[in-house]
């Protein structure tokens, strides 16, 4: 990799952690942007191609994943929502579905025994939201039409 490479990768961390630490804040892509010292299109395009997804998507995965911890431990979908950063309901429902496979009720009525038992650093990893595991209501509509 080249010195400007590697700048660009760093600058691009700097901004990735500040959506990791500060997920609960307003943050758009100019702010981001700003933080990687880069233009906020230019930032978009290197941002994906670092790290294979867009800054919003990647802020949004954070989001869900501590949503999740949240109504784990009891907090309202609506509390939860709200805390983690997010101002629409139907938005953050929606794509709590889309990388969980499961609504945000769904998933806070089930239990967690499993994963309260796993240290942290494991459970973490474990049921951290994937973009690409498939949804699990688009298997059971699958289903339900054959």
């Amino acid at each position: 990799m080249t010195p400007h490479e590697l700048a660009n990768l760093a600058h691009l961390r700097r901004a990735r952690d500040l959506m990791d630490r500060e997920y609960a804040r307003p943050l758009d892509v100019p702010t981001m942007a700003q933080h990687a010292l880069m233009s906020p299109g230019h930032f978009s395009r290197q941002f994906r191609a670092a790290y294979g997804e867009t800054p919003y998507s990647y802020l949004m995965t954070r989001r869900i994943e501590r949503a999740m911890a949240l109504l784990r431990g009891g907090m309202s979908v609506t509390d939860a929502c709200m805390t983690v950063g997010c101002t629409s309901l139907g938005s953050f429902s929606s794509r709590f579905a889309e990388l969980v496979g499961e609504t945000p009720s769904a998933y806070r009525s089930r239990e967690h025994r499993a994963v309260t038992a796993m240290p942290g650093c494991v459970a973490k990893v474990r049921t951290r939201p994937a973009r690409n595991r498939p949804s699990r209501i688009g298997e059971a509509a699958r289903g339900a039409a054959a």
